[in-house]
């Protein structure tokens, strides 16, 4: 009867690896169950092997473990779809990046003992710079210098945090990652809100740029080449930077499970038991959609894209909880009308966070993706 319980409560934790999340803390979970399968396949295979006396519990309790095997696996089985048809995908979208390769180092999209061995262990201690200054706050960034000898392009990382919160701290993996392969990478923070609300995280992004330009020398950056990449509301800064600045310098813009549309978004919230959005977006707007509607369409990136509009890549999940999939899917089809340069990387399983394990089905992915972009977008001279 024990066994049989315990896989039952697996079974509904593999169920994480198919639906949304309904509250905050399940939705913590189920990061855990998409980008690190291997621990809970393990942990059905062993309550499994359990031995039960009674034959009806038995064979109910070894029926249940295939179910919730195949789930905790389906991860896995779908990343090694999207693997399949990636590179071709890419090659389409953005055109063939071979020429401009500058360190290839993932050779296949997907690999499910990549898990294990990891894609790229060795951390990057990065120098802290001080690069604006206000009465109130100094605003600092983390750069992580390229490991090759010369002027390098500059990936601008812009951090979550739902516009009031995180820091330039977070997810340092792929920073270290892409410093390896031969770009600067400079991690920044911003003015949060309440206190500070749009457009002043995009200010303080033409100021991060401002710096790194004014001490490429120092830092070895190659200033015709920069590349804004965000999270969640550090993607909604960074798309709109990249769409408002009108900075030529700016080649591309990575955009990782971020709100494109703010008016969109006001209207189809959240659901509360995971994030009260309506709160979140009203703290960054000053006020609900009714009392400022122009700073919801000002802070609307997909409002903003034109034909002219850098690069973009997309990458997001179908089990977002926190913001949803329809805005990439929105600004995919927006791209695609204007004619602009893009990709949209769609992971059926995953959901918000979904690049937390960079050995992970979506982290292996989304990183695969991000040099592969990087490569088309900052093309070796």
């Amino acid at each position: 009867m024990l066994r049989l319980l315990l896989i039952f409560l697996l079974f509904l934790v593999s169920l994480l690896a198919v639906l949304p999340a309904p509250t905050y803390h399940l939705w913590i979970l189920a990061i855990l169950v998409a980008e690190f399968p291997y621990v809970f396949i393990v942990l059905t295979i062993i309550f499994y092997l359990f031995r039960s006396r009674l034959i009806a519990y038995k064979r109910a309790g070894n029926f249940l473990a295939f179910i919730t095997l195949m789930l905790f696996l389906s991860p896995v089985f779908r990343a090694y779809a999207v693997a399949a048809k990636l590179p071709e995908e890419l090659k389409s979208s953005l055109g063939n990046e071979e020429a401009n390769l500058k360190q290839p180092h993932l050779k296949k999209p997907y690999s499910f003992f990549s898990m294990f061995s990891g894609i790229d262990e060795k951390a990057i201690m990065p120098q802290t710079f001080t690069y604006q200054k206000y009465p109130d706050v100094n605003l600092q960034l983390d750069f992580y210098p390229a490991k090759t000898a010369g002027k390098k392009p500059c990936v601008i990382v812009i951090h979550g945090g739902s516009w009031s919160g995180g820091d330039r701290k977070q997810l340092p993996e792929l920073n270290s990652y892409l410093a390896r392969r031969g770009y600067q990478v400079a991690s920044m923070e911003y003015r949060l809100a309440p206190q500070y609300q749009n457009p002043q995280p995009v200010a303080d992004v033409k100021s991060a740029i401002d710096y790194l330009k004014s001490n490429a020398e120092k830092l070895q950056i190659d200033t015709n080449n920069f590349v804004l990449l965000g999270r969640s509301a550090g993607a909604q800064i960074a798309l709109l930077a990249a769409y408002t600045l009108k900075d030529i310098n700016i080649k591309g813009v990575i955009d990782f499970y971020g709100p494109a549309d703010m008016v969109f978004g006001y209207f189809v919230p959240s659901n509360p038991l995971v994030l009260d959005s309506h709160k979140v977006m009203e703290d960054y707007l000053g006020g609900t959609y009714k009392q400022v509607p122009k700073n919801y369409a000002a802070s609307s990136p997909i409002l903003f894209a034109s034909a002219r509009s850098v690069p973009t890549l997309l990458i997001h999940g179908k089990n977002d909880v926190l913001v949803s999939y329809q805005h990439s899917v929105r600004l995919n089809a927006k791209l695609n009308q204007l004619g602009v340069k893009h990709y949209f990387l769609s992971l059926p399983w995953a959901t918000h966070g979904c690049d937390y394990n960079l050995n992970g089905p979506s982290g292996q992915l989304a990183t695969y993706t991000v040099e592969r972009f990087l490569n088309v977008v900052t093309p070796s001279k």
